[in-house]
């Protein structure tokens, strides 16, 4: 650092940084060092240093994770392939949807996963051809990209088909939640996806670290067992500058 250039110490630092990821030596997704091993770097404060990751992070460089973690923002597009992220042969292989996104993109997924129960409301009932009031099975997922959260999803199932299954735990096994479907009886016929956009609430906006002005994508995909009786629906909401949607049908 020269600290008799005039240039602010938080500059000088986020421009070396700036070099760093432009170069690669930071490579996209990975975690930066900690605030004690950069303040060591760089012989600056903490109070520098904080600085320094706040004009990146406006630049959208850099995104934190939990207030704390920061990581090198991942590659600007992960591909969602509508064509066959649902089908039994990924399922099999283990590379449903998610996973899909990520054997197709090169990221290593993971994802947080809360398990409730709660009565239907009039939209799930609605839906999900239930009355309002039935008991139904909710797994809020937060979905990550090399360590950052790019997706959130909220699947809703009557326990009429969760109960005793392992859809209900936090881990539902190799092929997932329709894996389990399918394997009490309920084979699932058709998937149905709508597909919207508006600018995110405050706490999408914390969640997935957007900046200003970015607006996210929201899918809400139903399945269908083969007698078309909906058996889930599953609200999802995407970063709009992470994601291109890709879909591919016959021309017959």
């Amino acid at each position: 650092m020269d600290k008799s250039s005039g240039v602010p110490l938080h500059r000088q630092v986020a421009s070396d940084l700036r070099e760093k990821i432009t170069a690669g030596t930071f490579a996209p997704g990975e975690q930066l060092p900690a605030e004690p091993a950069l303040m060591d770097s760089y012989g600056v404060s903490r109070h520098t240093i904080r600085e320094a990751i706040r004009l990146l992070r406006t630049d959208g460089l850099l995104v934190s994770e939990h207030g704390k973690d920061v990581f090198v923002r991942p590659p600007a597009q992960i591909q969602r392939l509508a064509r066959s992220r649902l089908s039994r042969a990924a399922r099999a292989e283990n590379r449903g949807a998610f996973l899909a996104d990520a054997a197709a993109k090169g990221f290593t997924p993971s994802s947080s996963v809360r398990v409730r129960f709660e009565p239907a409301d009039e939209r799930a009932a609605s839906i999900l051809d239930i009355d309002v009031g039935t008991e139904i099975t909710v797994r809020d997922r937060v979905m990550r990209a090399n360590g950052l959260v790019v997706q959130l999803a909220v699947s809703r199932l009557s326990r009429q088909y969760t109960r005793d299954t392992a859809i209900e735990q936090v881990d539902t096994g190799e092929g997932g939640a329709y894996a389990r479907l399918e394997e009490a009886g309920h084979l699932i016929g058709s998937y149905v996806e709508n597909v919207g956009a508006r600018m995110p609430t405050p706490d999408e906006t914390s969640q997935l670290e957007l900046g200003p002005g970015i607006p996210v994508v929201t899918v809400t995909r139903v399945a269908y067992r083969e007698d078309g009786t909906p058996l889930e629906m599953n609200d999802m909401t995407l970063p709009a500058n992470r994601y291109e949607l890709s879909y591919e049908w016959s021309a017959e």
